[in-house]
């Protein structure tokens, strides 16, 4: 093949790479069928219509795997420590392996309120983090179970407030075990907060939460990134 024919070749083959990626599937046949007969090294008929027949495309993915290239979606992840007196809530993105901080806060209830009175707080202060933050998951820490059975119950009652709001607005929801969350970020299953606390300060370097409880929660919805495929296989599973 002459020089001048590799030439021609290169240029064709360098246009048929940026129409792929630009995903433009008509150009890529535009500059495809433009290549001379012959140019791929072959020898073939001089018959001007003769069409180059390959075994593989020259550029793009193989055919018959996928059209159009698929890229990753930004995630949305609202992240929620269940309390009666207070209810840590963190929105983070998740970005392939890298993580954003988006906010975090606390919901507080008054000890001298009714229990139901104290719910309908919880249950509106989540309200409005959902319709503001749009989130796309959910993950809430799983109940915590210790000796005092009537502060068990009432944080069970919490925590089923936190996961019908997200389940409410059509968000899927995880749940994880308090020791599986400190292992996700610290690396061990027994740590306490402020280490929880540093950690964050990696993960997160723009996260200043106020409280524990929304530190928590965004320990909670970085676990859940880290995890949220599983979790996905395991809801498909049930």
């Amino acid at each position: 093949m002459s020089y001048a024919r590799l030439t021609g070749v290169s240029i064709r083959l360098a246009k048929c790479s940026l129409a792929m990626d630009r995903r433009d599937e008509s150009a890529f046949t535009r500059v495809f069928n433009a290549l001379l007969p012959g140019d791929d090294g072959r020898d073939v008929p001089s018959d001007p219509g003769h069409e180059i027949q390959l075994l593989m495309p020259l550029c793009g993915p193989p055919p018959g795997r996928y059209h159009g290239i698929i890229m990753a979606r930004v995630i949305r992840i609202l992240g929620i420590d269940p309390g009666l007196r207070r209810t840590g809530w963190g929105v983070i993105e998740a970005d392939g392996n890298r993580l954003i901080y988006v906010a975090c806060g606390s919901a507080q209830t008054d000890d001298a309120m009714s229990l139901a009175a104290r719910l309908v707080t919880l249950h509106d202060a989540l309200v409005r983090v959902v319709d503001e933050f749009q989130p796309d998951e959910a993950a809430v820490e799983a109940t915590f179970v210790n000796k005092d059975a009537a502060a068990t119950l009432k944080l069970g009652q919490a925590r089923g407030v936190a996961m019908v709001v997200p389940a409410k607005a059509g968000v899927t929801i995880a749940e994880y075990a308090p020791n599986l969350v400190k292992k996700a970020i610290v690396g061990a299953g027994h740590c306490d907060k402020a280490q929880i606390r540093m950690m964050l300060g990696v993960l997160l370097p723009k996260a200043n939460p106020g409280s524990h409880d929304a530190a928590d929660a965004l320990a909670v919805a970085i676990t859940h990134a880290h995890y949220r495929q599983s979790a996905a296989l395991r809801a498909v599973a049930r």
